[in-house]
């Protein structure tokens, strides 16, 4: 394995493709072992952690009832069961959705991980001083990423579950949800929030490149918000309240990047200027 900070010799580019397949193995694998060991934790995951949000004690549902009534708004997070059932329809159905949800907390758990892989990767085609940030670079990812992912899971899921959960056409109709519907649910909003929190690291790399500029992310800022807010329209039930929920932490994430790009925007122009 590469250490970061040491000199790389010219490689070719069937020489790169070979070094990304090593680190994509490497990345597979650790997803493979961290997805083996929650495989093994069924009922944490399930009944726990998955399953949590179906139930009207949860967290997320008591503090928003407390908001909703003390700002005199509909207290459609005050209740005590949800109106509906989980079941599972196909023979295997429950096994699927357990060797899948495992590799998702697989995936999760070994983020960092595969973001070291990722840096390793890129690191040859940086400068010393770049390379020396490898452990902020990791940590601030992994930080944001996990605070995503808790965002998606606390905030996220129970705006959706409770929304499409109560949401009926007809009495007649009583909500029995599939299995892999409600677990699709929670992992596209766990994995969706995780990613989009990533928001301050891409821009870093874009700015980096030479692809954006503050300028240009202050320009279109009016265009960031209105892409915000069908964002939020589409990860949250489609009402007002729930999508300024979670539109407000990703509009302080786009300002958080303009102040970053603006100070790696500097930092390009100084060795632009050394020149």
């Amino acid at each position: 394995m590469k250490q970061i900070g040491t000199p790389e010799p010219e490689m070719s580019f069937l020489d790169h493709l070979e070094d990304l397949r090593w680190h994509l193995i490497r990345s597979v694998v650790a997803i493979v072992v961290a997805g083996s060991i929650a495989f093994f934790l069924k009922s944490f995951i399930f009944d726990v952690l998955l399953f949590g949000p179906s139930r009207g004690d949860f967290f997320s549902y008591d503090i928003l009832c407390r908001i909703s009534t003390s700002l005199g708004l509909d207290a459609g997070f005050c209740f005590d069961e949800m109106p509906f059932r989980i079941q599972s329809r196909t023979m295997g159905g429950q096994f699927s959705a357990h060797v899948w949800t495992s590799i998702t907390a697989g995936f999760i758990i070994a983020f960092p991980y595969v973001i070291y892989q990722f840096w390793l990767f890129v690191a040859p085609a940086m400068h010393d001083n770049e390379r020396k940030h490898a452990k902020g670079f990791i940590f601030i990812t992994s930080l944001l990423f996990f605070i995503g992912v808790i965002f998606g899971y606390y905030v996220v899921t129970p705006l959706s579950i409770n929304f499409l959960g109560k949401y009926q056409v007809s009495e007649a109709v009583f909500n029995d949800f599939d299995l892999g519907s409600y677990i699709g649910l929670v992992r596209a909003s766990v994995l969706a929030s995780g990613l989009i929190f990533e928001l301050p690291i891409v821009i870093y790399f874009l700015t980096r490149v030479g692809v954006v500029t503050p300028q240009f992310l202050k320009k279109y800022r009016k265009y960031a918000l209105v892409i915000v807010l069908i964002l939020s329209a589409i990860i949250t039930p489609p009402d007002i309240v729930s999508q300024i929920i979670v539109a407000i932490p990703v509009l302080i994430l786009y300002e958080v990047s303009i102040i970053i790009s603006k100070v790696i925007y500097k930092q390009e122009q100084r060795k632009i200027n050394k020149r």
